[in-house]
């Protein structure tokens, strides 16, 4: 399982560890990844993903999966995440 967002692409980064001595050595800042569940309006289900903690917030300032969805670059989402995009476009489209 790769330590990348799903909804935002964010993975891990590269920096220093610097000790009191100022030696620097290699480090990996890893992104805060959380397991969840997240509720499709249109759809009617929930989704189960791994997204960082930032995502989750713009999630919920978005007002909900469908809207953030709506919004959000084809080139960040996961390949998953893309076909639920998908999903809800077509059902959204099916009901208006």
């Amino acid at each position: 399982m790769s330590r990348r967002c799903e909804l935002t692409g964010k993975g891990p980064m590269v920096g220093n560890n610097s000790s009191h001595a100022n030696n620097k050595t290699k480090r990996r800042y890893l992104p805060n990844l959380n397991d969840v569940t997240l509720q499709s309006e249109t759809l009617g289900r929930g989704i189960k993903l791994r997204i960082t903690a930032a995502a989750l917030r713009s999630v919920d300032h978005r007002g909900g999966l469908d809207r953030f969805l709506a919004k959000a670059k084809d080139t960040e989402l996961s390949d998953r995440v893309l076909k639920v995009k998908k999903e809800i476009a077509k059902a959204q489209a099916a009901n208006a």
